[in-house]
């Protein structure tokens, strides 16, 4: 099989209370904040060996996910899942196979660090970030 889960790298989470957000996963959970991004409105904080990253909703990244959080907008934008191995063509071949579109190949950050990854949707139309282990 060429595509075989071994855990959770990140969620990212739209929200409009950053300050009470950071609060919460900080104080309340001992979150450490590992990188913030005040031209995008991204927040990346460790839990454990994954991340939860906080978007602003009227930063730039916030942005592109639509409305605010709501009945008509969501706060979760995607969550990723780290794979066990990376064999882009296999996976692709996979996705195909079970009519998954896949988007394009690109090195993204994570809890884990920097790799190749491809954002899909499931059946109820989530995005999912596939991303390939750390070598």
């Amino acid at each position: 099989m060429a595509i075989r889960v071994k855990g959770i790298d990140h969620v990212v989470i739209r929200t409009e209370n950053l300050r009470k957000m950071l609060d919460f996963y900080s104080n309340v959970l001992g979150c450490v904040s590992v990188r913030s991004s005040t031209e995008s409105g991204l927040y990346q904080l460790s839990a454990g060996d994954a991340l939860v990253d906080l978007v602003d909703v009227e930063g730039k990244l916030g942005k592109q996910g639509g409305p605010a959080p709501a009945s008509d907008g969501h706060n979760m934008d995607h969550y990723c899942l780290i794979l066990e191995t990376w064999d882009e063509v296999a996976i692709r071949a996979t996705l195909e196979r079970h009519d998954v579109e896949a988007g394009e190949t690109k090195m993204r950050n994570g809890g884990l660090g920097k790799t190749a990854s491809i954002f899909i949707r499931d059946a109820d139309g989530n995005r999912v970030e596939l991303k390939g282990p750390v070598e």
